[in-house]
């Protein structure tokens, strides 16, 4: 357990926060518990979660920039690490399923929502159960979004089941891959299939946020291939484009990514608080939060990115 001030210092940081890993759930069909961390706010009720994918091969100990940011203001924050990042060997029989088993981390948490809750020494009663959001960076992106709609394209190009989740009310997906198929390179198609998404019931509001200067070796397109959610969706309604930013979107993961190639601290805090607002009036509990920042980026006179919406 260790303790965060956030007085300020530059980061936007208005409340404690208190951060517990690991925290073990049960897990009997996925070969070994699920861990994750939770950090959260240390004062106030009726905090509202979300819960974080983490990009390939990171953990639940990255993205310490936007989780403290979120902690700090009111969120009560779960990530799990995903088996991607436990080095599972080709012939695991697990493997294949790594896509499936990460959106069923996801679901697990919130079916295990009272355990978190009572695993983390003063968070008992404090919780808010009917605003619980997902967000996730990449792979965690797609991940995140198979619990607000998207499915994932089986091998006959037909959409595979639904794993949408009603509690889930909102979504933030950072860098959200796009459609696969020939949008995808040789190297993606071969150990990447399940990148090949299918936006068409993502009904549930999102935010989806890109980089304009974001270029994947999966895929034979540009930067836009990761606005397919926004252009294909109807719940992904608003798109924040950073300009400049590449796949780190200025350093999200944090200090102990060392693969952030466009470090920008002023990129960071933009995320933090663009999707800090989307969420505040996503969730209904400050309607004014995500106009207010639309115009103050519209008003900037030297703007790090832009912000589409439906």
């Amino acid at each position: 357990m260790s303790d965060t001030t956030s007085t300020d210092g530059g980061n936007g940081f208005t409340t404690p926060v208190v951060s517990v890993s690991p925290l073990a759930l049960a897990a009997p069909d996925r070969g070994q518990d699920l861990e994750v961390r939770v950090t959260a706010p240390t004062t106030g009720h009726d905090l509202p979660v979300v819960v974080f994918s983490h990009g390939m091969t990171l953990t639940m100990d990255d993205y310490a920039p936007l989780v403290a940011f979120w902690a700090s203001h009111g969120f009560v924050v779960v990530q799990p690490t995903h088996l991607d990042s436990l080095g599972l060997p080709p012939d695991d029989p697990r493997t294949p399923l790594i896509w499936r088993i990460r959106t069923d981390d996801l679901t697990r948490i919130l079916d295990q929502l009272d355990a978190i809750e009572a695993g983390v020494p003063g968070l008992a009663g404090r919780i808010d159960h009917d605003r619980i959001t997902v967000a996730g960076h990449s792979w965690g992106a797609q991940t995140a979004s198979t619990l607000v709609g998207a499915r994932v394209v089986d091998a006959d190009g037909t959409p595979g089941e639904s794993t949408t989740d009603s509690r889930v009310k909102a979504a933030v997906l950072l860098c959200l891959p796009g459609t696969g198929g020939p949008d995808l390179t040789p190297l993606a198609a071969q150990y990447f299939p399940f990148m090949s998404p299918d936006f068409a019931e993502l009904k549930t509001p999102s935010l989806v946020v890109a980089g304009d200067h974001d270029r994947s070796p999966l895929t034979v397109r540009g930067p836009d291939w990761f606005t397919d959610g926004y252009r294909l969706s109807s719940g992904a309604t608003d798109l924040l484009t950073l300009f400049g930013a590449e796949h780190g979107l200025g350093g999200i993961q944090g200090a102990n990514d060392t693969r952030t190639t466009d470090e920008s601290p002023e990129r960071v805090a933009l995320v933090q608080h663009v999707t800090l607002a989307y969420l505040h009036t996503a969730l209904g509990l400050d309607n004014d939060a995500w106009p207010a920042a639309r115009r103050s980026l519209a008003a900037a006179v030297d703007p790090l990115g832009s912000i589409d919406s439906k």
